[in-house]
């Protein structure tokens, strides 16, 4: 009888693991489709983010995205913390959500616990993306080069914007 309350409790616990694991995206946000994985993999410097805990302090901050054997993407982040004086790494995985005509993803770095990763804007020739994340806390702009052009940052800000985001919080990374 012991073990089967235990068995309940297990299973209930990864239900609501599962539950807080799954990919949303912030209300008034549509990500991008038709989605080209294969366009997309590559090397992104990012221009500018909201901050949360895991890139404090980092500048000069790039993610590179390969795709895995078992079909999903990995995911290399890397910066360098400018505070400590050292480099920074994060490896994790991404997957869709749905369908992968859809922008829509999840990532993980830490096992079974995945975060939504939503390209919300993105040019045809794949050089710039805003990615916003599960909600309002997580927004990125990201470019194939260190900088972005004047028009293209004021069109992503501008959609930012219309979804909610502050883009005054926004912090600029520096690429030395």
């Amino acid at each position: 009888m012991k073990n089967h309350s235990l068995l309940k409790i297990v299973i209930l616990v990864l239900m609501t693991l599962s539950f807080f694991s799954c990919s949303t995206i912030p209300h008034g946000a549509i990500a991008v489709t038709p989605f080209h994985k294969t366009k997309y993999l590559g090397k992104w410097y990012e221009i500018a983010r909201l901050d949360f805990r895991f890139e404090r302090n980092l500048n000069n901050t790039t993610a590179n995205y390969s795709l895995n054997k078992n079909g999903t993407i990995k995911v290399d982040n890397q910066g360098y913390n400018y505070k400590k004086k050292e480099w920074a790494q994060a490896i994790g995985k991404a997957k869709f959500a749905s369908d992968e005509n859809v922008a829509m993803l999840k990532v993980s770095f830490f096992g079974p616990f995945y975060s939504g990763y939503n390209v919300i804007a993105l040019d045809e020739d794949y050089q710039y993306a805003l990615v916003a994340g599960e909600s309002l806390k997580y927004l990125w702009i990201l470019s194939r080069n260190p900088t972005i052009p004047e028009d293209i940052k004021q069109k992503y800000l501008k959609i930012a914007e219309s979804i909610g985001y502050n883009t005054a919080d926004l912090i600029w990374v520096e690429h030395k």
